[in-house]
């Protein structure tokens, strides 16, 4: 949705050259319930589902100006491609050294959170089921807290602690400074959270309430839920090859 909402459809459409890649196959990939084109969307909160889509913007020569891990409303969306824009231009600066497009990527990817508005902010918190993974985890490894989020009187988790997922965006890039598109750790930034994200939206009714039985929908991504028939000739592959070892066998032994 975001895409298609103004002011980023005519930012894209006037100003960037679009494309896409289908990652379903890379190891990093996540997977969700396969929503139909013609399917209701429902709204999410800026960062949702990192593991499902990684919105890049990318220099003329490859270099990764921004990354934007999962979905971003559009206003939000469209400052950062602004803010990605800035950035171009300092990678085309020829008067700056490689060291100072560097520092100066860095600073201005922290500095960018400054210009946050609140709403922007507010529409970054983690999901709920996101946070309680990091915790449950990889508590000690994960740079979604700002320290040790357990309350050690309580034993309960403080959410004060919890980044928002714009901190975490901008945190990430600001220690990738300029790489280049095919050697960036995608796998590694756009990993928080459950690599499973799915909001049923063509289960919800118009009030947004999930109504009817979703044990049975159709998967995508990394869940071999998405791939019953590749599944299952699998499967078949291992049995062919268990019932014919034997017959080879037999048939070096009768010669």
């Amino acid at each position: 949705m975001s895409l298609s909402n103004e002011p980023v459809f005519s930012l894209l459409k006037d100003q960037f050259i679009c494309g896409y890649k289908d990652i379903e196959g890379k190891g990093y990939a996540g997977s969700s319930g396969k929503h139909l084109p013609t399917g209701q969307a429902v709204d999410t909160s800026n960062g949702a589902g990192p593991h499902n889509i990684q919105i890049f913007v990318l220099a003329a020569d490859g270099t990764v100006l921004h990354c934007l891990p999962g979905y971003w409303h559009a206003e939000d969306l469209a400052t950062e491609l602004q803010f990605a824009q800035q950035l171009n231009k300092v990678w085309q600066d020829q008067k700056l050294s490689i060291q100072q497009k560097d520092q100066l990527f860095s600073q201005m990817q922290l500095a960018h959170l400054k210009d946050h508005s609140r709403a922007e902010r507010n529409r970054s918190h983690m999901q709920g089921f996101d946070v309680l993974f990091e915790k449950d985890h990889r508590l000690a490894s994960t740079d979604v807290f700002y320290h040790n989020p357990i309350d050690p009187r309580t034993g309960k988790l403080d959410n004060r602690l919890v980044k928002t997922t714009d901190v975490i965006m901008h945190e990430r890039m600001a220690a990738r400074p300029f790489e280049p598109y095919k050697m960036f750790d995608t796998a590694v930034y756009s990993d928080y959270g459950k690599p499973m994200y799915d909001k049923e939206e063509d289960f919800r009714d118009a009030s947004g309430q999930v109504v009817g039985d979703t044990s049975d929908r159709n998967y995508i991504g990394n869940d071999p839920r998405a791939h019953p028939v590749q599944t299952e000739v699998k499967k078949q592959g291992k049995s062919i090859l268990r019932q014919a070892i034997p017959a080879l066998v037999r048939a070096a032994i009768s010669h």
